[in-house]
């Protein structure tokens, strides 16, 4: 789960990290009186949406007081694309309103959950406020990694190791200490999976900040969190992806034409894989999970197939804890439900999938039956085109 900036920055504030002064608002009401106890003349507006690129895309503003409204109502509505928003882009519906800083030089800082190596990854870089990935690919030698053992505080030797690109001094060292390790106990007591700073700043009054903030949490392990579930902003999500959770679905919305239903997610990322390989895109990631039911089967299916593009469907299931006849009923059932009219390719393997194929048979729908994964690939890529 995602959260916007503002809300990010008050989590690490309670944390005890440097955050900027600022406030979100949803509209232009008042502004001129709200923004008082900034005790500014000059601001920035920062259209909250769950992407980056904001700035690239309109969506971050200098303003002087008198233009604040004006700017603001402009601001209000506006669609952002951006690299991350995809074509479609992002209406701006909250803005956060930052008192606007002088700035001498600005860093990159991040933590993030290292599943390769179960470990907590730190990553310094001097080049702030671009993109990282541009950073690792051109200028690798300006990037830190210093991976940490979960533990219950950071030693010095580690945080001198994760501050030590940056080359402050002693009084930055102590400001910027106590960020390292508002960010580790946030990650770790909130369940984030991710925590970025970009730009962490120096300003000329040599005060160190989070410009910006970034957190995203695990869904896993959101039910431990209700404080943070509040937060969600269900604006900024797919309204497919916000149906699939309602059936606690693993749905991920793509821009391809095959439509795909799998159980476990190694499966589906293998069924992916190989439409892409057969010359076509696969329109979502969808897994239904290990046990799922026949109510949770016909929710999948009428989800997948509520998305315009997809011009067939590849089900690929391999009955494990979950029964291949207890599928088959559901797609059956959802399928006239939403009177099935694209093609569809189903393969079936392991518990009950003989009574699972007699369902499917005996159902009067036109489905095309494969042997294998590579066969039920090649069946369907066909049959759309």
């Amino acid at each position: 789960m995602n959260i916007h900036e503002h809300q990010a920055k008050e989590i690490l504030k309670q944390f005890g990290a440097p955050i900027t002064e600022g406030l979100v608002i949803f509209n232009t009401d008042n502004l001129l009186e709200k923004i008082k106890v900034l005790n500014s003349n000059q601001f920035v507006l920062k259209a909250q949406i769950h992407a980056g690129g904001r700035g690239k895309a309109g969506g971050v503003k200098l303003v002087k007081n008198e233009d604040i409204t004006n700017v603001a109502k402009n601001l209000f509505g506006k669609i952002l694309v951006t690299p991350q928003t995809g074509p479609e882009g992002r209406e701006v519906k909250r803005i956060y309103v930052q008192k606007a800083y002088d700035i001498s030089k600005e860093f990159y800082l991040s933590c993030l959950v290292d599943r390769k190596s179960s470990k907590i990854a730190f990553i310094s870089s001097i080049e702030g406020g671009v993109d990282i990935e541009a950073v690792a690919k051109k200028n690798p030698e300006k990037i830190n990694t210093t991976k940490v053992d979960l533990k219950k505080n950071l030693s010095s030797e580690d945080i001198n190791n994760i501050l030590k690109i940056f080359k402050f001094d002693k009084n930055q060292m102590i400001t910027a200490t106590k960020l390292v390790n508002a960010m580790y106990e946030a990650l770790i007591s909130k369940d984030a999976s991710l925590i970025e700073i970009n730009p962490l700043v120096i300003t000329k009054n040599n005060e160190i900040l989070c410009l910006d903030a970034k957190m995203n949490f695990d869904d896993n392990a959101i039910f431990k969190h209700p404080e943070i579930y509040k937060l969600r902003d269900l604006n900024e999500e797919d309204p497919t992806e916000i149906e699939a959770s309602k059936h606690d679905l693993a749905y991920i919305k793509l821009d391809g034409s095959i439509g795909c239903m799998v159980n476990g997610a190694g499966l589906a990322m293998a069924t992916m894989d190989i439409i892409k390989l057969y010359g076509e895109e696969p329109a979502n990631f969808l897994d239904v999970g290990g046990g799922a039911s026949k109510e949770k089967v016909t929710a999948a299916f009428k989800i997948l197939l509520s998305d315009k593009k997809v011009k067939g469907v590849l089900i690929n299931i391999f009955g494990g804890i979950m029964q291949c006849d207890v599928l088959a009923q559901g797609v059956v059932e959802a399928a006239k439900n939403v009177k099935l009219k694209v093609p569809l390719v189903v393969r079936l393997a392991g518990t009950k999938f003989k009574e699972g194929k007699q369902i499917l048979d005996a159902s009067g729908l036109k489905i095309v039956s494969a042997d294998n994964l590579n066969d039920a690939a090649k069946k369907i890529v066909k049959a759309i085109k």
